[in-house]
């Protein structure tokens, strides 16, 4: 029994970790935090803006979507949908991102990398 409230409590520990990463990396995309955003990167990061899709150093992704949020200027930000793998060890959020020069949506997938969870890729399309 008391194994049992551990492992659970432990699991309480990790799921409130990854939740209050996930409400960081967001308000970190709806204020258009581009250093914000990157410190919960992988290093590198597969970053797709509209059709201009690549892998990054985390470095340059941080500088790709500064330039982004730089000639859209957000303006909100709605989760809209999560999800996780089979094993639990990543999870994807769908997202609404209003801006300045219309609506995108947003796909961030991350994965758990030791101890911490890290954006592995970042989409932005139109939508």
């Amino acid at each position: 029994m008391k194994t049992s409230a551990i492992i659970f409590f432990f699991s309480l520990i990790a799921v409130s970790g990854i939740q209050a990463q996930m409400s960081d990396i967001f308000t970190a995309i709806k204020s258009g935090d581009a250093n914000a955003l990157g410190r919960h990167m992988d290093d590198p990061v597969e970053v797709c803006i509209l059709e201009d899709q690549m892998i990054y150093s985390k470095k340059e992704a941080i500088a790709m979507i500064s330039k982004f949020f730089s000639n859209n200027r957000p303006t909100d930000f709605k989760e809209m949908h999560q999800g996780s793998s089979k094993g639990k060890d990543s999870k994807y959020t769908i997202g609404s991102l209003t801006t300045s020069s219309g609506s995108f949506r947003v796909y961030i997938f991350v994965k758990q990398s030791g101890a911490k969870n890290v954006i592995q890729e970042i989409r932005f399309d139109k939508g």
